[in-house]
C-alpha cells in the first residue's frame, strides 16, 4: 500500500537478499522507500515509507 495515496501497489521483489530501494507509485508517482528482510528466501521484514519531496 502507497503511504502516500494509500491505493494498493503491487512489485516484485528480489528474495536473494535482504535490502532497501526507492520505487516509484504505479498509482501517484510519488517515490517509496522499500526496506525488505529475507531469510532461507522467505520474507521477514517489509517496510515502505513515505519520501518527502
Amino acid at each position: 500500500m502507497c503511504p502516500h495515496c494509500w491505493q494498493e501497489i503491487s512489485m516484485l521483489l528480489d528474495s536473494a537478499y535482504s535490502q532497501t530501494y526507492v520505487e516509484d507509485c504505479e498509482v501517484c508517482c510519488n517515490p517509496i522507500e522499500l526496506q525488505v528482510g529475507f531469510a532461507d528466501g522467505e520474507l521477514t521484514s517489509f517496510e515502505a515509507r513515505e519520501i518527502g519531496q
